[in-house]
């Protein structure tokens, strides 16, 4: 008696997960209507999810597709949290989905015009594919079947659709630049000018600077004091013209630039020195 009654049980489990695995989405009651706007008349056409329409449907510039059904789960009318008609392009794959109105009972519907379709669908050579979508969350299976064919008819005396296909990354013919070239120093000719303007000046320099009371005999004294500041002020003096000069000819910016500070650290700090030592001897009235 237990083994029937186990045997039972079992068989009872089984027929539930077969009939819970059986459940699935579909619809009832379903058609098709064009409205002509501009032609008098009305073509209905009564759908079946098991097999679509054996001709295409046409729909004029002025005509509005409606489609109405009742959405199924398992033979019951219930509302789909998804319910779609997708119009699909043969050749390219591309599709449009159009969300239908649901009620609690299932009762769905939907519309569409020529305003409502992407151009890219407008466009089509060939009949669009139109499917029904429905599915919602639990174990039943969704439903995406192909109803009926659509045919696009555009207005004869209205340009016709056309569209620009996007840019997508891919391979792209091979591109040459042509870059500017690298800047180069003034003519020559303008910096011997400066040159010669500033040579010319030297001898100026040297006569004010001896008019003025130049003690070259306090040369030795000086040197004699701080060799060693007085030797790398000068240095300093002489290397930073010289770092300017290979700049001109042959250095970039940043070959120049680590010299230049370099050289200016040594003749702060050795400038400090030697024209403290230069001031000591004028405070001392020696010059």
């Amino acid at each position: 008696m237990r083994l029937t009654q186990s045997f039972g049980s079992a068989l009872l489990l089984v027929a539930a997960g077969v009939a819970q695995a059986t459940s699935a989405w579909g619809f009832a009651d379903g058609s098709l209507a064009v409205v002509a706007k501009k032609a008098a008349g009305t073509v209905k056409e009564k759908l079946n999810q098991k097999t679509p329409l054996s001709t295409p449907v046409s729909l004029g510039s002025t005509d509005t597709l409606k489609l109405i059904l009742t959405a199924t789960d398992n033979g019951d009318g219930k509302r789909p949290h998804q319910a779609f008609l997708v119009l699909q392009e043969q050749d390219s794959g591309l599709e449009a989905p159009f969300p239908l109105t649901v009620k609690e009972s299932g009762k769905a519907a939907v519309q569409i015009s020529h305003k409502d379709i992407p151009v890219q669908l407008l466009a089509a050579t060939k009949p669009l594919k139109a499917s029904v979508v429905l599915a919602s969350f639990g174990s039943s299976q969704g439903l995406n079947t192909p109803v009926f064919d659509v045919k696009i008819e555009t207005d004869a005396s209205a340009p016709a659709p056309a569209y620009e296909k996007p840019l997508r990354y891919g391979k792209k013919p091979e591109i040459h630049h042509i870059f500017r070239p690298d800047p180069t120093s003034p003519p020559k000719v303008i910096s011997l000018v400066f040159a010669l303007a500033v040579a010319a000046m030297l001898p100026a320099l040297l006569i004010g600077w001896v008019v003025l009371g130049a003690n070259l005999n306090h040369l030795s004294k000086a040197i004699g004091a701080a060799p060693l500041s007085h030797a790398c002020f000068f240095g300093s003096i002489v290397g930073m013209e010289i770092v300017f000069f290979m700049y001109y000819i042959s250095w970039n910016l940043f070959q120049a630039l680590p010299v230049i500070g370099v050289v200016g650290l040594v003749a702060v700090f050795s400038g400090t020195k030697a024209l403290g030592e230069v001031q000591s001897r004028r405070l001392a009235g020696e010059r």
